[in-house]
């Protein structure tokens, strides 16, 4: 079963962190990387929303630019492979543990080929 766990944090705090702070966070994030390597499969951490640019149609209208509309902003993504939403869960409070400030959000994965095939991943089974 996969699934993704986002990771959100108010990114003015996380932007103002020192290069130390910054260090010592990674090395408690790396300590639950390591206790659950098996279950990781990619997992990214995005640059902040400020090198990003959103593309969104309204009105008829193309905009685009960085637009962080909420105070969290998605910092990076964890996929895992895992037995089922307790095992994620037990994950993500590691996770949060390690980085504490911010919120995981935890979403079944639905696989999509270029061929149009898509692979249910059944939370059921």
């Amino acid at each position: 079963m996969l699934y993704t766990l986002l990771c959100y944090n108010d990114e003015a705090i996380t932007s103002a962190w020192t290069d130390e702070e910054d260090a010592a966070v990674m090395a408690r994030l790396d300590v639950v990387h390591r206790k659950w390597a098996d279950k990781f499969q990619p997992m990214a951490r995005l640059m902040p929303t400020s090198a990003a640019t959103t593309l969104r149609k309204r009105d008829g209208e193309i905009l685009d630019g960085p637009y962080a509309e909420t105070k969290e902003q998605l910092l990076g993504f964890y996929v895992v492979d895992v037995e089922d939403l307790e095992m994620a869960l037990h994950i993500a409070r590691d996770l949060t543990e390690a980085n504490p400030g911010g919120a995981y959000e935890l979403r079944p994965i639905m696989i999509y080929y270029p061929n149009g095939k898509a692979v249910e991943n059944d939370p059921g089974t």
